[in-house]
């Protein structure tokens, strides 16, 4: 019998989102927020953007760590699915290809505008 809570793990997959980029929410309560990605979770399909999808949660006060404890605002993660990443140039939410260059490396393209994302 499954329990309902727990996650489901998924085969570690390639996840064109890194950790610093730029990505635009396109869905939820924070659709349209332009934002950087914190932590990239690709076993589970999930990333965490700054001052997106906040949630509070109460924790105890720990003085060994010197925590005073009370309701703590933090960011909980985003399905990779709600985020699109933001292209510098055209200044929009954007699809990426991938381009081999001379020199062997494997590079982002944006779709709308061609221009390198990986500087």
């Amino acid at each position: 019998m499954k329990r309902s809570n727990q996650t489901k793990k998924v085969k570690d997959n390639q996840v064109s989102i890194k950790t610093g980029d730029r990505v635009v929410v396109i869905s939820g309560k924070d659709k349209g927020k332009v934002a950087n990605v914190k932590k990239v979770l690709p076993q589970l399909n999930k990333i965490v953007v700054e001052d997106a999808n906040m949630m509070t949660k109460a924790m105890k006060p720990n003085p060994m760590a010197n925590f005073q404890g009370g309701l703590i605002k933090m960011e909980a993660p985003l399905d990779y699915s709600n985020v699109m990443l933001f292209c510098q140039k055209c200044e929009k939410a954007t699809r990426i290809s991938y381009k081999v260059l001379e020199n062997g490396a494997k590079t982002r393209i944006c779709k709308k505008c061609n221009e390198q994302l990986d500087v």
